[in-house]
């Protein structure tokens, strides 16, 4: 009972936090604030009462029209407020079952402590799949990743990793040099990740421009690759470059498909994909599954 209260309250409030994530979808590419004036609608500034900004419940009873002027208020609201509410109930549902776990339940006064790490670590994923999903919608919407989510998002990865290694060696009452070179080994390691996941998005814009003469991956998606390898490490970011790379793929072999979409001059191959969304897509999936997948990987290539 406990794990199911704690999973509702989590998606709850993963919704809340939706719901905000929409504001700031809808006021960054404008350079408007965050905080005021009060949630309105974008076409005829009705300010909207509290009852029709309740996440999620609020967009199902308006039809997803504004009750003012009728104009469509768009998918991209509910499925924001639900993303982020389905990840952080899943985070929590994880983190519960961890902590109820009877066998952890009977640990020592090191194993209550921890509670705390996973307790970090679950929060550092909340805010994880938070970034993702805003940075998946402003690519997928405007082209645009801004620099105040991509850098301080890969500050914060790398920090978060550090700090959740120090903390368990502590905890782990080993001080041992092994020990100690383990985790720098670890902490040296993200620091490559992030260096070589961004070198590979440049090389291939590089090999791009050599054989187009023009710009084909922008330098936020390096970015993007550099904040995954910041929080996942490079085997989860590699797992989440391929998932975004077939993504992209039959996305775009589906425009083509679409009749409207023709386009026999041969500019079709002008058209601008949002491949951080992909990535950040596959992120999410990496983060969730990644290591079961590349642990099936291995063993069926035989590693």
């Amino acid at each position: 009972m406990i794990r199911i209260l704690g999973t509702i309250f989590a998606g709850m409030l993963g919704l809340a936090f939706g719901s905000f994530l929409n504001v700031c979808l809808s006021r960054w590419p404008e350079g408007e604030s965050v905080v005021s004036p009060r949630s309105h609608c974008r076409n005829c500034d009705h300010t909207l009462a509290w009852w029709e900004n309740l996440p999620l419940v609020s967009w199902v009873g308006l039809g997803g029209r504004c009750r003012k002027c009728g104009s469509w208020i768009g998918w991209r609201y509910p499925l924001a407020e639900l993303a982020v509410g389905a990840l952080w109930a899943n985070q929590a549902w994880r983190w519960l079952s961890v902590i109820l776990d009877p066998n952890i339940a009977s640990m020592d006064l090191f194993g209550h402590f921890n509670y705390l790490n996973e307790l970090y670590f679950a929060i550092g994923m909340l805010i994880f799949y938070w970034v993702l999903v805003a940075l998946a919608i402003l690519d997928a919407e405007n082209l645009w990743l801004p620099d105040a989510i991509t850098i301080p998002g890969i500050v914060l990865g790398f920090a978060f990793n550090v700090l959740y290694r120090v903390v368990s060696s502590q905890q782990s009452n080993d001080l041992s040099a092994s020990a100690n070179s383990a985790m720098a080994w670890s902490i040296g390691g993200y620091l490559v990740a992030i260096v070589a996941a961004a070198l590979l998005i440049l090389l291939i814009r590089w090999i791009y421009w050599l054989i187009r003469r023009r710009e084909g991956i922008g330098l936020g998606d390096a970015k993007v690759m550099a904040l995954l390898a910041a929080w996942l490490g490079f085997p989860q970011t590699l797992l989440a470059f391929f998932i975004g790379i077939v993504l992209g793929a039959v996305v775009a072999l589906v425009q083509l498909a679409i009749p409207d979409r023709r386009d026999h001059s041969g500019r079709w191959g002008l058209t601008k994909l949002p491949l951080a969304t992909f990535l950040c897509i596959g992120g999410i999936v990496s983060a969730l599954w990644g290591q079961p997948i590349i642990a099936v990987y291995l063993r069926w290539s035989g590693f």
